[in-house]
This record gives structure tokens, sequence and C-alpha cells, in this order.
């Protein structure tokens, strides 16, 4: 029976590294050949003697059910009508040396729910797609200058069902996405949803870059769930590994006996840090399927964007006495950005980088590497060690809150307190505070005030919005019995509050990767352990004041230096008894009084809480003119939102 050959341009351009949808070409795909209806397989294995398709539907013998090889660089494909969608397959591959292996397809789009690790037939159409809209807003809208408050989570240990099982992502999505707009986030980002053999290694170990788990449904399922975000306006961001992959017999590793997807060199392939093979990132098939990968799961899942898994085990050659630049990786990323942004720019690329490496958001046409966002880990492993210490011995390590300051505009930066904060022994945000139980629920919520008004989107793992105790337990749901714990009820409510005045404070999220949206009022107060700045939006005058208490001292009619002549109201203070607090709040608008203070020409005297941040926004005066020429007349109402136009 005669087979649809693909054409010599697509093959060219699969070896040429450029065949950006391969798993059209690649994989079991329905056909009709003169006639006939059955299942194409289409697998690369360069080195293989001969190859074979095996299942139920022949009793895993297959000896009917040979590849025919279609080119010197081990392009193999097989047209059968004996194969139907739902049916599970196999490749049989007898290597060089005579062993034969059972491979799972490196392109199924489904594939058995571990243990068992055959791959699936699986027709990914048919789903009816009702996002539009939000399409539509994401095309219009400029991410640099939005809100961006991400919510990480794993789907197996968010919550499960009373008997431990879990639960699919049709049923996650009635679960999340309401806890997710209570809580005020933008995106939620999934750890990586690709097959996996190993629940503990969080996905990050994959077999099946397209197809998503079968612990949660079917791909059409993952649709679902994705669907239902956008309808909600919900970005939907996925983990993605596109530096390294499990060793598990089943899947890429030798693929066909040798060195395949992975770095010929024993040097270059072991990821002794995991026990993971590593992408040979210069190898051109490599390159087709990963970057075919990624448009993959915007095109059948409308992903919104990637977060990119260990970019530094990428950018250096692993296993070296020094750091030793990477250049096919480097080569790499920077086609991975220009391919995905040329098919949606409006996708978000985040790499998560640890390294001082520089330009990694900065175009490739000017030498960067082509993301739009990278998380800043320096931030956030100064600002743990420094919340850590005793408060006592703070004042030590003063420059751990300050330095960050000196590169937060070097590149677009995303703050992340992410899953690898708190697991492992590392303990949760909260039982990593210092201090009596009341001092760990205050200092948190400074923390988090303080993640909310540095320059840089936001991020944060499940569990932390509600102060849980215990670190992460990856095998369990997150600790839900503690509802209705007053403590954590009461922190649930401060985060809430303070994620709806991030997004309704322009000065909080509209220039966070200029210098022109930060100031610092006072940064050297180091025996106090007081930090003060100003956040500006894009209007003139339009700012906030942000005071932050690193110790549990109360001070009264402590003076910050601001610029302008006006009242300031405070919107925010974590001490707030209705947040667990002490009560050391500003209840009155504070009057700006005369005389320099701080370098500015006016100042204020205010409460400082303990263990706290103050928000304090300046009200406009009586009949300041906008933009458009008239008047804003404010009433007390104003402080509400209302306005009353003259």
């Amino acid at each position: 029976m005669s087979i649809a050959i693909p054409t010599d341009f697509e093959i060219h351009l699969f070896h040429e590294g450029n065949l950006f949808k391969s798993h059209e070409l690649f994989g079991a795909h329905s056909k009709k050949v003169n006639g006939v209806e059955g299942i194409q397989f289409c697998v690369w294995a360069p080195h293989a003697t001969s190859v074979r398709v095996v299942g139920d539907f022949n009793n895993w013998d297959g000896s009917n059910h040979e590849m025919q090889k279609l080119n010197d660089q081990g392009v193999w494909i097989l047209f059968t009508p004996d194969v139907k969608e739902g049916d599970i397959y196999k490749y049989e591959i007898v290597t060089r040396t005579g062993d034969i292996r059972l491979k799972a397809d490196p392109y199924a789009f489904y594939s058995e729910v571990r243990p068992n690790t055959a791959s699936i037939v699986y027709d990914l159409s048919g789903y009816n797609w009702d996002d539009k809209k939000w399409k539509q807003k994401k095309k219009r809208r400029t991410v640099y200058e939005k809100p961006l408050f991400i919510y990480e989570l794993h789907l197996g240990t968010w919550k499960k069902k009373e008997d431990g099982s879990l639960f699919s992502y049709r049923e996650m999505a009635e679960e999340i996405i309401p806890y997710v707009l209570e809580h005020g986030f933008t995106h939620i980002e999934l750890l990586p949803v690709i097959e996996h053999p190993y629940d503990r290694s969080w996905g990050y170990q994959g077999t099946g870059y397209f197809s998503a788990t079968s612990r949660y449904g079917t791909p059409h399922d993952l649709m679902y769930f994705i669907n239902q975000c956008h309808q909600n306006d919900i970005g939907v961001i996925l983990d993605w590994v596109p530096g390294h992959f499990c060793k598990d017999a089943h899947g890429l590793y030798m693929f066909d006996g040798e060195p395949t997807y992975e770095y010929l060199h024993e040097q270059d392939r072991e990821n002794q840090v995991w026990g993971t093979a590593n992408f040979d990132l210069g190898k051109p098939e490599v390159q087709s399927f990963l970057i075919s990968n990624a448009l993959f799961w915007i095109e059948h899942f409308h992903i919104d964007g990637f977060r990119v898994d260990a970019v530094a085990n990428m950018l250096y050659w692993p296993n070296r006495d020094e750091l030793q630049p990477n250049e096919l990786a480097l080569s790499f990323l920077r086609k991975l950005n220009e391919a995905v942004f040329n098919a949606d720019p409006s996708i978000l690329m985040i790499a998560e980088d640890s390294t001082d490496w520089p330009m990694v958001t900065g175009p490739t046409y000017d030498g960067g590497l082509g993301f739009n966002y990278k998380w800043n880990m320096g931030w956030m492993n100064d600002i743990l060690e420094y919340m850590e210490a005793d408060p006592i011995h703070r004042k030590y390590l003063h420059e751990k809150v300050t330095f960050s300051l000196i590169y937060a505009f070097s590149e677009n930066f995303i703050l992340p307190f992410s899953h690898d904060e708190v697991v492992h022994g590392k303990k949760s945000l909260l039982n990593k505070m210092p201090g009596d139980y009341w001092q760990k629920f205050a200092q948190l919520r400074l923390l988090y005030g303080y993640l909310v008004t540095h320059p840089g989107k936001k991020l944060l793992f499940m569990g932390g919005e509600f102060g849980q105790y215990d670190e992460w337990k990856d095998l369990e749901q997150l600790d839900w019995i503690l509802d209705g714990y007053e403590m954590h009820d009461k922190m649930r409510d401060y985060f809430k509050e303070l994620v709806a005045i991030y997004k309704k404070s322009r000065p909080l999220f509209e220039i966070d990767h200029h210098y022109d949206g930060f100031e610092w009022i006072d940064a050297d107060n180091r025996d106090q352990s007081i930090f003060s700045f100003i956040r500006k939006g894009k209007k003139p005058n339009e700012f906030v004041v942000v005071v932050c208490n690193f110790t549990p001292v109360v001070y009264h009619d402590y003076k910050i230096g601001v610029p302008v002549d006006t009242r300031y109201v405070e919107i925010l203070n974590s001490d707030d008894e209705a947040f667990g607090g002490s009560g050391q709040v500003n209840k009155k608008s504070i009057q700006a009084m005369e005389g320099s203070y701080h370098g500015r020409p006016y100042h204020i005297e205010m409460t400082i809480p303990p263990f706290g941040i103050s928000i304090l926004r300046a009200v406009k005066k009586r009949g300041e003119k906008q933009k458009n020429g008239k008047k804003t007349v404010r009433s007390n109402a104003s402080r509400r939102g209302k306005r009353i136009k003259a």
C-alpha cells in the first residue's frame, strides 16, 4: 500500500532545524491513502537498522508493521489501516548492535496513565474554543505596563479528592478558577504538564513533550481548563523544560541505541545535578523538535506563555571546572524566541535564570537572548536571607534590601517566590520568618507588601497566599485544614486586599522596568531598618509613598520627606487589626508640611507600624487640572474612587 510521503522540502527543513511544525509530520496521524483510512506513523531514528510499530493491534509483534526508511538521515514512515484512534503503540527499534528497544513516540499527542508507558493515537482536532475575546484583549494590551501577578501551582497537589485521588483538568477548572479570581491573580503558571513517569519530578523530567499528561485526563480536557481560564480573563503559562529530559527506558534517552536527542559526548550529555540528559541544542533535528513543541502548545492549547526552566543550565557547558558559554544553546534560545514571537507577539517568554548573563530580555537583533521576562533570582535570594535573619542583625544585612535597585532595570524582571523556595527542608515562607507566632505573620505580610511595591512583576507559589505553615508536601494537597484559623484567614484577607490595591494603583505596575518608576526617599536608615521610597506612574505627580519597617519597634511622628505639598492617605497598612496586626495605622489623612527632609521640599509625620508596610497615596489638590483640561473636584468621596466633574 502506498504512503503519503512527506515533501523533500519538509524533510530538508527538519534536518536544517527549521521545520517548526514538525509535529504535523512526525507522530501518529489519521490519513486517507488511495481511499483507505488509517494511521500514518513517522519517526526520526538515525542510528536504527530497522523500526517497527507495535501495540495491542498486532499483539506487540511488529513483523507486519515494519517502517520504511525515507532517507539516510533516519526518517522512517508507515501507513497502516490496522490502527485506529485510541490504540496504544510504541516503536520497536533495532539498534546497530542488534539490541531491541521499545520507545514511546516522541511526538505522541497522548499517553497511557503512569506507570504504563505506551503512546496513544489521539486526534487533537474537534475542541470548540471560545476564547476569542481573550485573544483580542491580549493583542491590544502591552504587558509591560499592566499588572502581572502569577499564581504558580502544581495540579496534582493543589487540592485532591477526599479519597486522595487526583482531580481531572475539567474538575480542577471548577475548583481553581473561582479561587484565582477571588485572590486577584492575573495568570496561572502550571508546573510542567508534559507526560512524565515519576510524580515527584513534578513534570520537570519528561518523556512526552507533545503529550499533555494523562494523570488528569485527555488533551481536550486540558483545553477545556485553559479555555475556561481565558473566559475568566486568566492567562495560562506553562513551565517548560527545553534543557534536559529524563533517562527512563521508554523515553528520548539513547532513542535508537545511540545519542539522538542528547549530546554525543558524556561530559556534555550527563546532567549530574538532576540525573537527566541534556538536549543537544546544536542538533538541527532537536531544534525542530523543541521549537515545534513551543509553537504546538501555543497553537493547539492557546498557551499564553512559557516559564523556560533552568536557563542557567543551558547557558554554560556542564561538568566544567570553569564557566564556558555554550554557543549552541545561545543560538538555540535566540532562534526559539524569534520563532515564538513571530508566531504570537503577545506570548510571555520567561527565563528562569540565576546567572548574571547580560541582556537575557534584550532583543536578539541587539545581541540579547530575546526573552521578554526573567526571574529575579538575586532579589529573591537576598530578601529571603534578610527576612530570615534576626531583626536585631538586619542592620548588618542592609545591602540585601538596597542592592536589587542597582540592577532592577537592567532586565524585565519577575519577582518570584516559587516552589523551589518552599520544599526540600527550606520551610514555608511563613515559617522562614523569625520570632513568635504573631511576628511570623506580621513579617510575612511585610514581605508580601515589599514584593508588591518593589519594581517588577510578581509570582507566588500556591499556599503562600494564606500563609501555609508547612513547606510544600509534594505528595499531598495544600493544608486547606487551615481554613477557619483566624490568622490564616486574616492573612488571606490581607493578600487579597494587597493584590487589589496593586491592580488599581498604576504607580505600582505602570513603570516596572525603568528608573523613572522608582525613587528612594531614604535607603540609608540602617540602624532602624526602615526603608522608604516612591513608586511613580506615567502621569505627572501620580505616585505612592511606601514605608517599610523591618523591626518590631513602633514609631510615632516619624518624619518622611515627600515631593508634593498635599494630603497623603494611607491606602494600605499591613498592621491593620483586620489583617491580624496590632492596629498601629494612620487613620486620618496626613498633611504635608513645609521643611526639607530626606532631600525633599516637604515632609509628613506618621506612625510607623511594627514589622509593617504603609502605602500612602498623594491626594490631588482641589481643582487640579487633568490632561483634558477639565477640573476634577475632589470631595471626601474621592477617597472611595468617586469623582464629581465641575
